[in-house]
């Protein structure tokens, strides 16, 4: 006990990742029981309808935010230039700048995409929520900075808060209108307190506005490829909804967003791990540099890898049970869609450190030929899915596209010497396996969706 205690001690890089991860783990934990606990009040305040149009109102935004990044935090992370106080501003200042003009999209697109879908109510909303992205662009650089040199008790903390601070508005606002909109102020306030508790609680540079124009040249150049590959990471994320928002009656896909939310719980947990500590290991420990590297670098992949399958093979197993349990009979076949969404995961799981080790080695161009390639896949096998076996293919289809996307991942990861065919194939295995299971386990459920 002594000794594992002793190993999150000090300023070494392996007691960092160990703190880091916790912390990580602690705030992911934390997010989700908030996540959890106002989306079971939420739904007996609301109804069906009003997750499904806030469901728009997020691919909307989310799209925007994923379209227009350039890739900030990764450059503060991977730059030898990440701690100089000119970088740093500059880097802010853009931010700024494009909360503000994100927030002008909204307005331009919010009557059309009230078009659209055929929901007027979309015109009012749209913009309403796009002042949180204007907030957000203000949120201070400071937050990069932890995650560079991978600190994170206290921002957990500070973000724990602010979703608290959200939640409660959300209720709040629910009881009061009984409207989406108490969806749509929520988000809103979280991103206010957000900001408010960064700005005053977390040590560091306070921003200044201004440009240098080598360290926009530096981030301009890697973020362009940034910029194209979650602009296709978007389509990957949000494009099911998008489509199956013009495929599906608004209630229906208020239900298969609850299926969903509840599904991608361990994906949000590994793409968080992924996306705060592993461009600083992959960094300052580069597989090509050494055996000792590798072996450490499969240590981390597989217990990484095995805790979001563990967690993977929770929701595929007791998904309509776990529905039945935590909502009423409205939401019953989110069950079922949780199914099919885990196992869909799994493929995206196995791969999940890759592009990491890639940007870690400022290869965005390569990140983003596999982003944009995969999300195509994934997207055109929905849509065919869909086409031809309603929404039981459409949900098929999207983990086919992770799978034919793997032979590109492959090549991405070989190329900075991070590919781990042994553990690829171990828990390739596995992933069949359990996918016969829970199919055989919940068919009679999953035929159920046909109805649908």
């Amino acid at each position: 006990m002594r000794r594992l205690g002793s190993a999150f001690m000090g300023g070494a890089l392996t007691a960092r990742i160990l703190r880091s991860a916790t912390w990580v783990m602690i705030g992911y934990a934390g997010a989700q029981a908030l996540r959890l606990a106002s989306n079971l009040i939420l739904t007996r305040l609301l109804f069906p309808e009003a997750f499904g149009l806030m469901t728009l109102v997020t691919v909307v935004t989310v799209g925007l935010m994923m379209f227009s990044d350039v890739g900030i935090g990764p450059s503060i992370s991977q730059s030898k230039r990440g701690d100089d106080p000119a970088f740093l501003n500059t880097a802010w200042t853009i931010q700024v700048m494009r909360g503000a003009a994100l927030w002008a999209v909204t307005l331009v697109l919010a009557l059309p995409m009230a078009r659209l879908y055929g929901e007027p109510d979309l015109a009012l909303y749209l913009p309403i929520a796009g002042l949180a992205l204007v907030i957000s662009g203000f949120l201070p650089t400071r937050i990069e900075t932890a995650h560079r040199h991978l600190v994170f008790g206290r921002l957990t903390a500070l973000d724990l808060a602010a979703q608290a601070v959200g939640v409660a508005a959300m209720i709040g606002l629910a009881l009061a209108t009984g409207s989406v909109i108490a969806l749509v102020l929520g988000s809103v306030i979280t991103a206010a307190a957000k900001l408010a508790l960064t700005s005053a609680f977390l040590p560091g540079l306070s921003n200044r506005f201004g440009l240098e124009r080598a360290a926009l040249h530096e981030q301009v150049h890697f973020g362009k490829w940034i910029f194209l590959s979650t602009a296709f990471a978007f389509v990957s994320a949000q494009g099911d909804k998008a489509i199956l928002g013009a495929l599906l009656d608004l209630g229906t896909l208020g239900i298969y967003n609850i299926g969903f939310f509840l599904a991608s719980f361990p994906m949000l947990l590994g793409g968080t791990l992924a996306q705060q500590i592993l461009i600083p290991i992959y960094r300052d420990r580069p597989p090509g540099e050494s055996a000792s590297n590798r072996a450490r670098l499969r240590k981390m992949r597989v217990l990484m890898t095995g805790g979001i399958f563990a967690l993977l093979a929770v929701m595929a197993l007791a998904g309509p049970w776990l529905v039945g349990l935590l909502y009423d009979p409205r939401y019953a076949p989110a069950g079922a869609m949780m199914v099919l969404i885990a196992l869909g995961f799994l493929p995206q799981a196995i791969g999940l450190s890759y592009d990491r080790a890639a940007l870690a080695a400022g290869d965005s161009r390569g990140v983003f030929v596999y982003s944009a390639l995969r999300s195509v896949l994934q997207i055109g096998m929905l849509y065919a899915g869909f086409a031809a076996f309603g929404l039981i293919g459409a949900l098929a289809g999207m983990g086919a596209g992770l799978v034919a996307s793997y032979p590109l991942l492959v090549r991405l990861a070989r190329r900075h010497d991070a590919w781990d065919a042994q553990h690829d194939a171990a828990f390739g295995l596995g992933a069949l396996g359990l996918a016969a299971l829970a199919l055989w386990l919940h068919r009679d459920a999953i035929a159920a969706l046909t109805a649908l």
